[in-house]
């Protein structure tokens, strides 16, 4: 008992340790008070005052854009790679090939980042390209971070499949490539989603990677917060902070409501499914087991 106790007073102060700061975020964001750690009452002006700071909505703006354009090529590349170390066993170079593309999970950033630079600046003085490092510098820097947990998840979804029914449809006829679309990408569909929204969020999250990768007017949202930080926290950042807190919330919610309504559609159509073997079983003579529970036997 008082073990179960103590696991409880653990684990709510660990939750309020994670989520407390953000509810004080949220609040302060309403703070009139320029002083953010001075109260002068409730007041909405700093998430109207959003729309005049130029330089702070262009930041939200270019980190969005980034991550979605990272979210869609980490999925493709990560993917693809993922099918090359799971369905290719003839593949000769597929130890060091895996361990290239899990090197980003356990490269320090500080590493991969000045790597990068160095290869931008190489290229830029051979082929002329990149002539100077933006949005698309950083969009390949975080798609190279981001594939590598897209190709983890994905591939641990692979290895649970039952190649059977790939087998049977490639049995029946059917080209390896519609067998990977229709079938394949359908039952792999969750952890593509799962990867996706990884790489947006990590994208989005990413500090160190485009403070080397970027240029002149390529500031993203957390380079332009951490650079405010240092000279003190505005509430501009509060309320920015507050609204990124809302909109992710939102969007867990949202996943989290279509995939329990999922669930719950595929749990219905196996009930019904059941019920109707069941009675298909019986208007044909034949007994259909009963499961007896664990309990009775006892």
């Amino acid at each position: 008992m008082t073990r179960h106790r103590f696991s409880n007073l653990m684990l709510v102060l660990g939750l309020l340790f994670i989520y407390l700061p953000m509810v004080l975020l949220v609040i302060y964001s309403f703070n009139a008070s320029r002083l953010v750690t001075v109260w002068g009452g409730w007041s909405i002006k700093w998430y109207v005052g959003l729309l005049d700071n130029s330089q702070l909505m262009g930041a939200v703006m270019r980190s969005l854009e980034i991550a979605l354009y990272t979210a869609v090529t980490a999925v493709a590349l990560g993917t693809m790679a993922a099918f090359v170390l799971t369905r290719i066993p003839n593949f000769r170079g597929r130890t060091l090939f895996g361990g290239l593309v899990t090197a980003p999970l356990v490269m320090p950033e500080v590493i991969t980042g000045l790597s990068l630079l160095l290869l931008f600046v190489a290229m830029a003085q051979l082929i002329g390209w990149p002539e100077q490092r933006g949005i698309a510098t950083i969009w390949i820097a975080h798609t190279t971070f981001c594939s590598a947990y897209v190709a983890v998840v994905v591939m641990a979804r692979l290895r649970e499949l039952d190649q059977s029914i790939e087998e049977a449809a490639m049995d029946l006829g059917a080209r390896p490539w519609k067998v990977f679309f229709l079938i394949t990408m359908p039952m792999i569909a969750p952890s593509l989603a799962a990867g996706g929204m990884l790489s947006f969020a990590l994208s989005l999250d990413d500090l160190v990677l485009a403070s080397f990768v970027s240029g002149p007017g390529s500031t993203t949202l957390p380079m332009e917060i951490f650079s405010a930080v240092r000279l003190g926290v505005k509430p501009e950042i509060n309320a920015v902070a507050s609204l990124i807190l809302l909109v992710v919330s939102l969007a867990t919610f949202i996943a989290w409501y279509f995939g329990r309504r999922a669930d719950k559609r595929r749990a219905r159509a196996m009930r019904q499914a059941m019920d109707e073997a069941a009675v298909q079983n019986w208007g044909s003579g034949q007994s259909t087991p009963v499961a007896v529970p664990p309990s009775a036997h006892s």
